[in-house]
């Protein structure tokens, strides 16, 4: 009978040995710059509510972690495994850090990729794949998170030109963005737009306060009769599937990450377990464990910031049953 491998309480599902050699070297790729670059500064960053978001997106882009999954235009074109490995390891930091790279890579850079012209992508992919240039997703609005087809930002054609009214809520990287991929009703139906955030009428603020997702920037857009030149709009895609397509690539890199932030939350309690003594011996040997705030207040919004649970239940239930509960 084979000998059964040894325990590794790091590894204890032995999720290493389904990687191949080239995952591997990526995984611990990452895992070394955010514990060399980021991990170091991340509670300070939480603390005060703020992010270096240029500073941290030109470090990711410089080991291929934006857009990595991406073909082309500056983008590794890496597996989906490997891009979820990433998210994972970035998440085991914390959730912001992986909101930045979702957002800029699944979000916004897919967009321009799947959707765009040539134009659009030769613009702006290489810049946002080195973290040059930072890129915003606006869906959601203030009225209108779980029923995006209700969105009250619009765009009305004038001549040549497209004219931008509306507002968005809730926007990662908003108030640092140098392009938006802003979702708005037309007359054909909702249509995309890329979106340089130095055109007349475009303003973001950031949203302060917050009790989760601390490490991040989050902002509110306006658009104040922004006008856009034809081609601004997203050719390949009319309607919701154009936006909601965009959600489902940027869950996948989300469900990796909230692994990641589950293994850091292990890691913290198994080592704080071996090393607090109370009574004359490790806690371990009561085998009580603490919670770890700061991944605890993050993972609250992973649950709901790409469509809270109950609107997928409801969705997963239409499947099912073929009827519509959402109204």
């Amino acid at each position: 009978m084979a000998k059964a491998p040894a325990f590794d309480p790091a590894d204890p599902l032995g999720i290493d040995d389904l990687l191949d050699p080239e995952d591997k070297a990526i995984r611990d790729t990452v895992r070394r710059y955010c514990a060399d670059h980021l991990t170091p500064h991340v509670a300070q960053w939480f603390e005060r509510g703020e992010l270096p978001v240029r500073e941290v997106a030109r470090g990711l882009g410089g080991i291929g972690v934006l857009g990595m999954h991406l073909e082309g235009y500056g983008c590794a074109g890496t597996s989906a495994v490997q891009y979820g490995l990433a998210c994972l390891e970035v998440e085991a930091c914390d959730s912001g850090l992986r909101s930045l790279v979702s957002v800029q890579g699944s979000l916004a850079m897919f967009a321009i990729h799947r959707f765009g012209s040539e134009e659009h992508r030769r613009t702006w992919l290489p810049r946002m794949a080195a973290g040059d240039a930072i890129g915003c997703y606006g869906l959601t609005e203030p009225d209108h998170g779980s029923d995006p087809a209700s969105m009250r930002t619009h765009a009305e054609r004038d001549g040549d030109d497209w004219l931008l009214n509306g507002r968005k809520m809730w926007i990662t990287n908003g108030s640092v963005a140098d392009v938006a991929v802003i979702w708005a009703q037309a007359e054909e139906g909702i249509r995309g737009f890329v979106v340089p955030t130095d055109t007349a009428g475009f303003s973001a603020v950031d949203i302060k306060h917050k009790m989760s997702l601390r490490a991040s920037v989050t902002s509110e857009l306006t658009f104040d009769d922004v006008r856009l030149p034809a081609d601004a709009v997203l050719p390949d895609v009319v309607g919701m599937r154009g936006p909601l397509t965009c959600l489902g690539e940027a869950r996948y890199g989300i469900v990796w990450g909230s692994v990641g932030a589950a293994r850091a939350c292990f890691e913290a309690a198994l080592d704080y377990a071996g090393s607090r003594e109370q009574f004359g011996r490790p806690i371990a040997g009561f085998q009580l464990e603490y919670p770890v705030i700061r991944h605890m207040n993050n993972l609250e919004s992973v649950l709901t910031y790409e469509g809270t649970s109950e609107m997928h239940t409801l969705v997963i239930g239409k499947a099912l049953t073929g009827l519509d509960a959402f109204r």
